[in-house]
């Protein structure tokens, strides 16, 4: 039956199909490059995440918008490539994250908690920062993770 179905198609409707295919796969949101796993350690000890890395100007401004969900210990680490400041929206974002915003040296800056989803305020860092963890709002409180923790992963000096 399988053999028929492709002696079906004619010429024209394949190339029809494919488009297609292409243009739902392209309708659908990206998803960062790679995961990387993030350890915090706070004073109630190491909190590990498994996260998916924006690097890419593309990778960021997608970000994590269009998410109906994000598990517990997963997140989305932007890589800033330098310490500057950082402003934040949750425009298309209908997960209410934490966003932590972390220093070159990796001492965690400041914590936006509890974010409102599909909103288009600014949410500045505050002070120049390298990278900026989001997580499923509440994370931070639960964990007990405050500014002046420390996060180890790659991109972070003070490892």
């Amino acid at each position: 039956m399988i053999g028929t179905l492709a002696s079906y198609l004619s010429a024209r409707a394949r190339p029809a199909l494919i488009a297609a295919g292409i243009a739902f796969a392209a309708s659908l949101p990206a998803h960062a490059a790679s995961v990387e796993q993030l350890e915090i350690a706070t004073k109630g000890g190491v909190r590990v995440f498994e996260v998916e890395m924006a690097v890419t100007p593309q990778e960021q401004e997608q970000g994590l918008m269009y998410r109906r969900e994000l598990a517990d210990g997963k997140g989305m680490l932007f890589d800033m490539g330098k310490e500057r400041p950082a402003v934040f929206w949750m425009k298309n974002t209908y997960v209410s994250l934490d966003m932590i915003f972390i220093r070159a040296d990796g001492t965690i800056a400041s914590i936006a908690h509890g974010t409102t989803p599909l909103s288009e305020a600014r949410i500045n860092s505050g002070a120049p920062v390298r990278g900026v963890l989001e997580v499923v709002a509440g994370t931070a409180k639960r964990y007990g993770i405050a500014p002046g923790d420390r996060v180890a992963h790659r991109i972070f000096t003070g490892r």
